[in-house]
């Protein structure tokens, strides 16, 4: 899969959506555009359930790295976002409720019918994605 999830960090409260957020890397050779692309969440193997759309969406190069925060921005009530940096920049998905509903939370980014990346959340795995 193109995308991988490298880091999977569960908000210390359900209010606090911008303490919410994934780190998301182009594991592929190639440009990645994600315009159009859903999020769908789910619990084991199921099929899962679209939770929000990546519109405008961003460019990804190979290699290179994006978090993906649930809350909003400026929404004080979700609290801070993390800092960004050169290296990793948020992107917010702008949802009402926390993605992560413990651990076996399957995430996936799916193009039409194409997956570009799945993790599965798992607190006590480096990062919080299970192998």
């Amino acid at each position: 899969m193109a995308l991988q999830f490298r880091e999977m960090h569960p908000a210390a409260s359900t209010d606090l959506l911008n303490d919410e957020w994934f780190i998301l890397e182009n594991a592929g050779q190639h440009p990645l555009v994600t315009q159009g692309c859903t999020v769908l969440r789910a619990r084991g193997k199921g099929r899962g359930a679209v939770v929000g759309t990546l519109d405008p969406g961003f460019t990804l190069k190979p290699g290179e790295r994006i978090r993906l925060v649930t809350g909003v921005a400026a929404k004080k009530a979700h609290g801070e976002p993390p800092a960004e940096t050169d290296a990793l920049k948020n992107y917010h998905l702008f949802l009402k409720a926390p993605l992560l509903e413990g651990p076996g939370t399957v995430l996936r980014i799916v193009l039409k019918q194409l997956e570009l990346g799945q993790g599965t959340f798992d607190p006590a795995a480096p990062g919080g994605v299970a192998a």
